[in-house]
């Protein structure tokens, strides 16, 4: 199925203003770039967020920040954990409402967004450690059983969905009941076939920019680390996932390689793949149709394998 109008639309935009072969100076530098040029901006945060709930959750005690959003009738015992991107240095749970609120919505669930720490200011594994003591808050603090529990992420947040994932896997702690992912960067190396065949295609990025942001988040830590990389982790014994991914995205074989080691695993894995739309695309519900139709199958997903059982407390 060809892009919608609104889709090339967006791409070409996003061509001319973030798109660059080198984004310049250390990463400190690329960091402040990042800053400025990623998530949404604020009035259509707001806009997006109108008939919500939204809440700010400064410091639960256990370090946790972020804020949840719930729509009108949403099931208390049943919860979204949203990891946001931004290549590991830059947004937050506010730049992410588009993703978020739309979720809160079509899951009617309610979503916790996390505020982690960033890079690289904050290196490896900072980040993971703020989206695992995320998850534990919800199961110990907030009482929500592991399987009212679903956890989504894009890009760098995506990546980081499946580190929490393997984190609480290696842990024994419960698993919760489903993950989404939309473009997750599950390969730090930069080695996937995509990253050379799509250089020039995707709409956001050129290949070798994970070579500027990457460092930043890892320091002196491996790409290869399989926390860091999931793409090179043992994915036995993970919840059913849900991954979604531009046809012309650098990160196409991110999605792709994960996609087939669960299914190699005997885990269930579900990839759609979109045709010609720019990265993370979803962060443009309202202004494009693809963003609306992605973001409703996740909600479906989501629904579907995830419910409040008996030991779930109505809060």
């Amino acid at each position: 199925m060809s892009p919608s109008w609104q889709a090339r639309c967006l791409s070409a935009s996003i061509r001319m203003l973030v798109r660059r072969r080198k984004w310049g100076g250390d990463e400190r530098a690329v960091a402040r770039r990042a800053r400025r040029l990623f998530g949404s901006p604020t009035p259509y945060q707001w806009l997006r967020t109108r008939g919500l709930k939204v809440r700010p959750i400064r410091d639960s005690g256990d370090g946790v920040r972020g804020e949840w959003l719930a729509a009108e009738g949403a099931a208390q015992g049943e919860v979204v954990l949203y990891i946001h991107g931004g290549g590991y240095v830059a947004c937050s749970a506010a730049t992410h409402r588009p993703i978020t609120a739309a979720l809160a919505r079509l899951s009617r669930r309610r979503v916790f967004s996390l505020n982690y720490r960033l890079a690289p200011e904050h290196r490896y594994p900072a980040a993971l450690d703020d989206c695992v003591a995320a998850y534990r808050w919800l199961l110990a603090d907030e009482k929500i059983d592991a399987g009212a529990i679903s956890i989504a992420g894009d890009s760098a947040g995506g990546g980081l969905v499946l580190g929490t994932l393997l984190c609480a896997r290696d842990a024994g702690l419960p698993l919760p009941a489903c993950a989404v992912c939309f473009s997750p960067w599950a390969d730090l190396t930069g080695t996937g076939e995509s990253q050379r065949l799509n250089d020039g295609r995707c709409a956001m990025f050129r290949t070798g920019n994970a070579q500027e942001f990457a460092p930043a988040y890892l320091g002196q830590e491996s790409a290869h680390n399989p926390h860091a990389s999931p793409v090179f982790a043992d994915l036995r014994g993970l919840p059913p996932l849900l991954l979604q991914v531009g046809s012309t995205e650098l990160l196409l074989d991110d999605a792709r390689r994960v996609h087939d080691k669960m299914q190699e695993a005997g885990g269930e894995s579900q990839l759609e793949i979109y045709d010609d739309v720019a990265h993370c695309w979803q962060m443009f519900d309202g202004l494009v149709p693809e963003a609306r139709i992605a973001l409703r199958q996740a909600a479906t997903f989501i629904r579907k394998h995830s419910s409040a059982s008996g030991n779930a407390l109505e809060k």
